[in-house]
Formats: structure tokens, sequence, C-alpha cells
């Protein structure tokens, strides 16, 4: 067990974005549906299945937000189609 520091304050979480906010970016996941981002930037589905976020996503520019979130995207796709093909197969 890890003890914490008390002369270290911990800084709270950023809030959610707001879901009516029209600059909140969305990410296509098929023809019908959309997530939105919040602040964190995007879920990032990890090979064995866990989810992570991108650690430097705010330090981002706005090119290498949309590079990388086409990548994400993608990626997320054939890792939800992997763990899922390995589901059926249990």
């Amino acid at each position: 067990m890890s003890e914490t520091n008390p002369s270290i304050p911990l800084l709270p979480a950023p809030g959610p974005a707001s879901l009516d906010d029209p600059n909140t970016p969305q990410v296509p996941i098929n023809s019908a549906e959309s997530v939105k981002l919040d602040a964190l930037g995007p879920m990032v589905v990890n090979p064995d299945g866990t989810l992570s976020r991108i650690a430097n996503w705010d330090k981002m520019t706005e090119e290498e937000r949309e590079r990388t979130l086409r990548v994400v995207t993608a990626r997320n796709r054939i890792r939800i189609a992997q763990q899922a093909k390995k589901e059926s197969m249990t």
C-alpha cells in the first residue's frame, strides 16, 4: 500500500465537456453513432482489450490531434473486432 504525501495537494481531474457544446469533437464509430470527446482525448483500446487515454493529448496541435484520431479510430475498430472474435470463441 502506498503512502500519500499530505504536503502535495491532489489536483482534480478536468470536468466533463458539455455534450451540448458544438465545439466538442466527435469520433464517428459507424454511420449511425458517434462519441463526443472531452478534454482528456479519445479512449484507446489496447491489444489486451483494456482502455487507456493519450497522455499528451492536451499538448498536441490540432493537426496532430486529427492524425492521431484517425489512427486511433481505425486501430480501435480492429482491436474491438479482435476482442469480439476472441470472446465468441470461448
